[in-house]
């Protein structure tokens, strides 16, 4: 078996999983909470979770990963000979690769609305977005753009990590956040948007401490750094031994929250500007998050007349690279769990999976209501389930994570690390579970009633 390959370059590790942690939900997902649960308020309990929660998941996907040298399952078992439990640990990785496989099945039908949305801002928005995107959001015309993204996902991981992988998010990344930059300053000259800013920065520290709002924010700190999927880990099993996993945690997660943040700081100042925050908070009362991004936006951009047609491609296009830069590593999870588990090559093992994966995107892409079903089944079930599995995996029964996850003999705040992977996350992913399990349960429910 050839040997396993490596990132050519430190920034090459960072932009790709800078890229894993950056997509769909950063855009948008992001900004609406923050402006409904307390604005500033929101924020600032978020980088707690982040804190507290995120950063110590991902330093120990990322130890398990460089440490084992191998995909999600292998690692697992790597690390579990002699622990309590076993080789039975294999099958938390048998759940990370689970979860990027219906993850990647139902993302790729969104990503596909993200392309037929870039293409179709340059000719200018129709008069009825609500009615476009109920006609063209579910049936053949979803899944074709869904096998277009998978195709060129498919494409860019057969190529390889370093020409592959590597190189699109060298690109990739830099153009997000001058594409984010550039709308967010843009949207900053337009009259009017002063409210726009106080919707998304209001400070209701009253509304941010409910327990809705909080669940929201850990929730998102969670699962907006690609967290419970193997990702992390997976991305971590092409590092050397000279990468400061701490320092580099710390850069992927502030990154992550920079393109989150400044999504909301071009979103609300053009939907205010343009007069549509009440087509906004319509949608988002009714819960349609993804509605109001694919129905109010394209409608602020038809409004602004042909200025609207470039900010708008260049809005979609945003979209587009971050969802692909997600994608590629959630194949990636897939792909390599198949060459390290059934010994194909890289190629055989892209088009496979990618081809299971697409099929399976099929259901997603015939009813809304599936796809709903499916993201809350992997968001609330999956990613935190496995998350948690991790934190008392590495915390409890792995042998001396500390060793495995420093560089040279600098400990730095590992010790703290620990801790929090022993106790404190494992009591807030359990209070997640807690308080969404249920509604996900009702939502699976509701497909049979």
């Amino acid at each position: 078996m050839a040997s396993r390959e490596q990132w050519n370059s430190k920034a090459g590790f960072l932009m790709a999983a800078v890229g894993s942690a950056v997509g769909l939900g950063n855009m948008w997902r992001f900004s609406y909470l923050t402006a409904e649960g307390g604005g500033a308020a929101f924020v600032a309990l978020y980088l707690v979770f982040t804190l507290m929660v995120g950063l110590p998941v991902m330093l120990a996907e990322l130890t398990v990963g460089r440490g084992s040298g191998k995909s999600p399952i292998q690692a697992l078992a790597h690390y579990a000979n002699g622990v309590t439990g076993g080789v039975a640990w294999k099958l938390l990785g048998v759940v990370f690769v689970a979860a990027g496989f219906l993850i990647l099945a139902y993302y790729g039908v969104i990503a596909g609305w993200t392309v037929r949305y870039a293409g179709e801002a340059l000719m200018g928005f129709g008069a009825d977005p609500a009615a476009h995107f109920g006609e063209i959001s579910q049936g053949i015309d979803a899944f074709l753009f869904h096998v277009v993204f998978m195709a060129v996902t498919v494409w860019i991981v057969r190529s390889g990590v370093t020409t592959g992988i590597e190189r699109v998010s060298l690109f990739a990344m830099p153009l997000l956040f001058v594409l984010v930059i550039g709308i967010a300053v843009y949207a900053s000259t337009l009259d009017g948007v002063g409210p726009g800013y106080a919707y998304y920065l209001n400070a209701d520290f009253a509304n941010a401490l409910s327990t809705k709002v909080a669940v929201d924010a850990a929730g998102q700190a969670f699962f907006s750094l690609s967290l419970g999927m193997g990702a992390m880990l997976t991305y971590a099993s092409y590092l050397g031994r000279d990468h400061d996993l701490p320092v580099e945690s710390a850069i992927i997660a502030t990154a992550d929250f920079g393109v989150a943040f400044l999504a909301g700081l071009m979103v609300f100042p053009l939907i205010f500007a343009l007069g549509l925050q009440s087509d906004v908070l319509g949608l988002e009362s009714d819960g349609s998050t993804i509605g109001a991004l694919f129905v109010a936006l394209p409608k602020a951009f038809a409004g602004m007349g042909d200025a609207g047609r470039v900010v708008g491609f260049l809005f979609f296009l945003a979209l587009v690279v971050g969802a692909l830069t997600s994608a590629i590593s959630l194949l990636e999870v897939v792909v390599s769990a198949a060459i390290d588990g059934l010994g194909w090559e890289r190629s055989r093992a892209a088009i496979v999976m990618g081809a299971a994966i697409t099929l399976l995107g099929a259901a997603a892409a015939s009813s809304t209501d599936v796809l709903g079903v499916m993201d809350g089944v992997a968001n609330n079930l999956f990613l935190v389930g496995g998350g948690l599995g991790l934190a008392i995996f590495v915390g409890w029964l792995m042998k001396d994570p500390i060793a495995e996850a420093r560089t040279g003999d600098r400990q730095g705040w590992l010790t703290g690390w620990l801790f929090l992977l022993r106790f404190v996350v494992p009591a807030v992913l359990l209070w997640v579970l807690w308080n969404s399990v249920p509604a996900t349960l009702d939502s699976i429910a509701g497909l049979f009633r």
